[in-house]
């Protein structure tokens, strides 16, 4: 292969890559809503919020799958507290208050329960290095075995 093809095969493969990185962006924030201007209801509040608070009698349920008595009641009074204007955090809060911070199903982002979020970050990054010094090396060891085959003397046959 000529220097030059050599070149343009890499500054191909480098745009493909930036183009798929870029796609996958836009992929990101067209799904998380980011894009979405439309501000949501009361009922579209109260049900996200539901989501979110585990039953208090339920094992490993959130108050909107739960036909228990104490969902009901949590629901109702989340569907009160939106009505009366109450913030997202306010209603949590509220909650956390009244049942414990095991009413919330995610655990909350600050103090030790943070590494629950920050060790699969900090995993995926330790594995994409280490993928990157294999391949790395991997193809630096397949380029020197070239040379050295290109290098070699032909012996006669």
């Amino acid at each position: 292969m000529t220097d030059g093809r050599r070149r343009s095969v890499r500054v191909g493969g480098r745009a493909s890559f930036v183009l798929a990185l870029v796609a996958l962006a836009v992929a990101l924030v067209i799904g998380s809503g980011v894009a979405s201007s439309a501000p949501p209801t009361a009922a579209q509040r109260a049900a996200a919020l539901e989501t979110l608070i585990r039953c208090p009698s339920c094992e490993d349920l959130s108050v909107a799958q739960s036909t228990a008595s104490s969902a009901i009641a949590v629901r109702h009074e989340v569907t009160q507290l939106v009505a009366t204007g109450a913030s997202d955090q306010a209603i949590e809060q509220r909650l956390v208050a009244q049942y414990g911070p095991s009413i919330l199903l995610s655990p909350p982002d600050s103090g030790l329960s943070s590494l629950v979020w920050l060790l699969p970050l900090v995993a995926g990054v330790l594995a994409v290095a280490i993928l990157t010094a294999f391949f790395w090396r991997r193809s630096r060891t397949w380029r020197q075995l070239r040379a050295r085959i290109a290098r070699a003397p032909e012996v006669p046959a």
